[in-house]
């Protein structure tokens, strides 16, 4: 193509791909324009169609590898190209890991200015049969048949699948029988609430160490003829399973999940064991997919606050009690925030469950209004925040009365660096650890384990001037 010639929707060019995107797409650089391709790797030469044009750069499909990179492989799954759940198939695990832990490196400098030791990824043990969690979209067929799967990338459109390889494989074997037997059923399917109510979602849950399976059915309509009926036969099918619920969403948007769920047989949470405690996940709850990774994140904790006699450690964004409970069984005190009431509900009947109710308290409350409180006779402070990062009040009141210790798990490297800017690069407090981890092999996500200590953290935490006045 020569140097003039205008970019043009559906044209095809050859071009070179010089670097991944944050989300695993292959840039190219084409007549003063950035190009983001799917599928393409650093180091190759590939030919791509053009097929949108966003104000600064291009999206373009890819249509052949003229010259591949040393790290491309063929994809552990014969649906990869098309499916959006994991992008990084593509490539090899060691590519992987690598390309993920210079991901944290670059935002640190990039966004932070931040030039500091990164630790070498915590590869996952395991690349693929990791997840102990799905939530599979429907849709019925024109000719009656069940379409299940996960989108398309920039698509609406599912990518009808009969297995998936980075489900656990007890999981993975769920799927093509419940599409068979869901497909035969006369329930009307409506994933978007557009046809007067249906199913729409199938999750299914497993207890990773007890192998206990949880099956819900996710529908705008309660009215689903013979669910009982079905649900006894999977029941009686699957011994390990120990559950079927029926969640209900009737609303149009992207909550894949609603507030109400409802026992059809069986009980609607699954048994596990993480960190010698025994855990109550429920069909609706938030917990970490990759439940051995999210284990080998409790020692870096502890590690973390061995230097301090145990006190007092807030848990902000506490979800059911995940890191709460093995701190607090470690000897602290810890409470928990969380915005979900049944995320606490279960926090709470996780701490019962191991004895830990005295010294492991959650309460329902937004952590950007309930946390500054709390801070007063604090020694550390846990935060899991979601993928948007810190607000700027949860900020604000951590610099104003900084805990000694602050740990800080980020599933987002860009909002991360952002809030070090302000947390470390603003004098609060001294970075002493970024540790890196894999909780999502062949996609572009990774975890990371921030450990700050505050500046002067020998010095007593000044106390407000009401409480001295006490």
């Amino acid at each position: 193509m020569s140097g003039g010639a205008e970019l043009s929707t559906g044209m095809t060019v050859t071009v070179d791909i010089t670097g991944l995107s944050h989300d695993g797409q292959g840039v190219a650089r084409l007549a003063d324009r950035v190009l983001f391709v799917a599928g393409a790797l650093p180091g190759e030469q590939a030919k791509v169609r053009l097929t949108h044009k966003a104000r600064r750069h291009w999206l373009a499909e890819l249509q052949q590898v003229l010259q591949p990179a040393p790290e491309r492989r063929r994809p552990p799954c014969i649906l990869a190209e098309d499916c959006g759940g994991c992008s990084l198939q593509h490539l090899d695990d060691s590519a992987q890991q690598h390309w993920k832990h210079q991901k944290v490196v670059d935002a640190l400098r990039r966004i932070a200015h931040l030039d500091t030791d990164v630790a070498p990824l915590m590869a996952a043990p395991e690349g693929l049969g990791y997840r102990n969690r799905a939530i599979i979209p429907l849709e019925r067929c024109e000719d009656g048949r069940l379409r299940a799967g996960f989108y398309r990338p920039g698509t609406h459109k599912i990518v009808n699948m009969n297995r998936c390889p980075v489900l656990d494989p007890r999981l993975d074997a769920l799927i093509a029988p419940l599409k068979s037997d869901l497909e035969t059923s006369d329930w009307p399917v409506d994933r978007d609430c557009r046809e007067g109510g249906g199913l729409r979602h199938l999750a299914l849950r497993i207890g990773s160490y007890t192998g206990e399976l949880l099956i819900t059915l996710v529908s705008s309509t309660p009215d689903l003829e013979g669910i009982e009926i079905l649900a006894a036969q999977w029941m009686h099918r699957w011994p390990e399973l120990v559950g079927v619920c029926l969640n209900l969403q009737p609303l149009a948007t992207n909550t894949l999940m609603g507030p109400e769920t409802r026992v059809v047989v069986g009980r609607s949470w699954v048994q596990e064991r993480f960190c010698d405690l025994e855990l109550r996940i429920a069909a609706d709850t938030f917990f970490q997919v990759h439940t051995r990774q999210a284990e080998r994140i409790v020692p870096l904790v502890l590690a973390a606050l061995a230097g301090s006699a145990t006190g007092v450690m807030v848990d902000a964004y506490c979800g059911i009690g995940t890191y709460s409970l093995p701190v607090a069984a470690a000897g602290w005190h810890v409470h928990g925030i969380e915005l979900s009431p049944e995320a606490v509900h279960q926090a709470k009947a996780n701490a019962r469950e191991n004895g830990l109710s005295e010294s492991a308290t959650f309460e329902t409350g937004v952590v950007a209004e309930c946390l500054a409180e709390h801070l007063v006779h604090c020694d550390a402070v846990f935060l899991d925040p979601p993928r948007k990062g810190l607000e700027p009040a949860t900020l604000q009141a951590i610099i104003e009365r900084p805990p000694a210790h602050l740990l800080y798990l980020s599933c987002d490297p860009a909002t991360l660096a952002r809030d070090l800017a302000l947390l470390v690069g603003g004098g609060s407090y001294r970075l002493e650890s970024v540790q890196p981890i894999d909780f999502f092999p062949q996609t572009s996500h990774v975890e990371t384990l921030t450990v700050m200590s505050r500046i002067g953290a020998g010095i007593p935490t000044p106390q407000p001037e009401a409480a001295e006045q006490e």
